[in-house]
């Protein structure tokens, strides 16, 4: 595993050991940021569910400025320290050992929005949709946000939730992975973060 693009590119990354978490493979990390991307001005990422934290150093490295990782595991936890230490963004990021719901209730009380968010929960698939509609019920999103879910294809996600995040892309891998990019689309007149 390692960073593809930008400042830290061809750095190598840590991995967490064991069977608890799915990282997203390079092949996968690069058809998302060159769907999404591929580089960025600025702006800040959450990594939901961080695991090694590959896909939040990714954004760092071409030119988002703050990351908030997530994960409930501390090896997890550990392993986004030791990379983002390596990659030189200890100033840059915050990392919560939290449950992916009781980390979206604590960074909507501290008033944090995002541009861009990442979902990739490797247990309870359930989430992904319920983990959207927070996000847009707490108003965590910025006017322009993106939201990346990598899920199993099996997976079936709306194209379009709550009429302000429209899914516009779709793609697979090898008949298991799918990534899904959703894009915020907020309300005529509503109070959203620039």
């Amino acid at each position: 595993m390692r960073v593809i693009s930008g400042e830290n590119r061809g750095r190598k990354l840590k991995a967490v050991n064991g069977r608890m978490t799915r990282p997203t493979t390079d092949k996968v990390k690069e058809t998302i940021f060159n769907m999404i991307g591929p580089f960025f001005d600025g702006g800040s990422v959450l990594d939901l569910y961080g695991g090694s934290g590959g896909l939040g150093i990714e954004s760092l490295s071409r030119g988002i400025d703050k990351a908030v990782f997530v994960d409930r595991a501390s090896a997890a936890c550990q392993i986004i320290r030791d990379n983002t230490r390596l990659c030189g963004y200890e100033e840059c990021t915050q990392i919560l050992q939290l449950e992916a719901t009781r980390a979206l209730d604590k960074l909507s009380e501290n008033g944090q929005h995002f541009d861009l968010v990442f979902l990739d929960p490797p247990y309870a698939r359930q989430h992904i949709q319920k983990d959207m509609e927070t996000l847009l019920q707490k108003n965590m999103l910025s006017d322009r946000a993106i939201i990346v879910v990598e899920h199993e294809e099996n997976v079936k996600l709306p194209d379009v939730l709550d009429g302000r995040l429209i899914r516009e892309k779709y793609r697979t891998y090898q008949g298991q992975t799918a990534v899904s990019i959703y894009y915020f689309q907020p309300e005529q007149g509503s109070d959203s973060v620039e």
